[in-house]
C-alpha cells in the first residue's frame, strides 16, 4: 500500500468502510475460545475444512 500513494490508500480504506457489511462481511459457523480450540472434539470440527464453514477464535471469549 505504501507504493500506491496516500490517495489510493484512502480510496481503498473508504471502499472497505462502505462495503464492510456486504463484500467484506464474514459469517462464522461458530465462535470459540482459545481453550476450546485446544479441545480434541472442537479441533476435529474446525480441522475438517468444510466449504462454507469458518470458526472465529476469540481470545477474549470466556469458557465459563
Amino acid at each position: 500500500m505504501a507504493r500506491m500513494g496516500p490517495e489510493k490508500g484512502q480510496e481503498l480504506r473508504e471502499r472497505v468502510a462502505r462495503e464492510i457489511t456486504t463484500t467484506f462481511a464474514s459469517h462464522y459457523t461458530d465462535e470459540i475460545s482459545m481453550a476450546q480450540a485446544l479441545e480434541v472434539a472442537v479441533a476435529q470440527r474446525y480441522q475438517r475444512k468444510s466449504t462454507g464453514e469458518k470458526f472465529l477464535i476469540n481470545p477474549m471469549l470466556d469458557n465459563a
